[in-house]
């Protein structure tokens, strides 16, 4: 029978020597690419031990085949994490923790990893603010331009803004929400839905981002103050927090098909974001 060297076509001549198999003969033998992000924030509201502190980009590698099993993670999923320990996973710096991201930043994260591992193109459904009615639109994610802070606003050392309510006339000192903010976000209102209770929106969040009041930093005092937090204080809380607060404009126009009415819409978090072939 033929040696198997002479049937594999790979017999070698007397007195010479195989080549040795290195990893780079190993299809294997590749380094992930990776990218940088811009911060909407560009690091001005990271304290100074904060590995993003006047950061104004963060370097993450491409999805692989093992996050997007991560995505399908009905335990993950059900717990709101599956989306963050991807994020976690593909930040090249492991000294950044997710949870420590301000909202826009971390959304921004959310975008350029959605681009890289499905492309640009998002489609979804959309309800029209006008009429309700259900119309599938599609977003190009690459064309959402940064929303930079109000320069008027003045930013302390610490990260924190101060506004002056109107009807109260109490000064609330006031921080951005981070990633943690939101999962505790979520985790309340999850269990506001098992509990059958209201949702808690605005004021859950009025809870986690106001530092002080009139220099009070009680936790108590100041939710009970948000509970009865007149209207118009909330009203202006809340856009004086969106004209501070730097993100991506998640905003595209759109034309509903039923009633022809234009508007501005928010780009949703829906389960195709990151599920775009379910």
């Amino acid at each position: 029978m033929p040696r198997n060297e002479e049937r594999l076509g790979a017999k070698k001549q007397a007195g010479a020597e195989a080549p040795p198999i290195t990893e780079k003969d190993s299809i294997l033998d590749f380094v992930l690419p990776t990218e940088f992000v811009d911060l909407p924030t560009k690091g001005k509201f990271y304290s100074e031990n904060h590995p993003l502190h006047d950061k104004e980009s963060i370097e993450i590698r491409y999805m692989t085949a093992k996050d997007t099993d991560i995505l399908t993670s009905k335990s993950l999923l059900k717990k709101g994490i599956a989306v963050d320990r991807v994020l976690q996973n593909i930040i090249v710096d492991k000294n950044i923790k997710v949870d420590s991201l301000f909202v826009g930043d971390k959304n921004s994260l959310m975008v350029a990893t959605r681009i890289s591992g499905f492309g640009s193109e998002y489609k979804t459904k959309i309800v029209c603010p006008q009429c309700g009615n259900s119309a599938e639109m599609t977003f190009n994610l690459g064309e959402l331009d940064p929303r930079v802070p109000d320069e008027k606003i003045e930013i302390s050392e610490d990260g924190t803004f101060k506004v002056l309510l109107p009807k109260t006339g109490v000064e609330a000192e006031c921080r951005l929400l981070t990633g943690a903010d939101e999962r505790v976000i979520f985790q309340k209102s999850e269990k506001r839905k098992k509990l059958k209770l209201p949702e808690e929106a605005l004021t859950g969040q009025y809870k986690l981002f106001i530092v002080s009041l009139n220099g009070v930093t009680d936790r108590g005092l100041v939710e009970k103050f948000v509970d009865n937090m007149p209207a118009l204080d909330s009203s202006y809380l809340r856009k004086v927090y969106s004209r501070v607060a730097p993100s991506l404009e998640m905003k595209q126009d759109f034309i509903c098909s039923a009633c022809d009415g234009e508007t501005m819409v928010d780009i949703p978090f829906s389960a195709e974001f990151f599920w775009p072939d379910r």
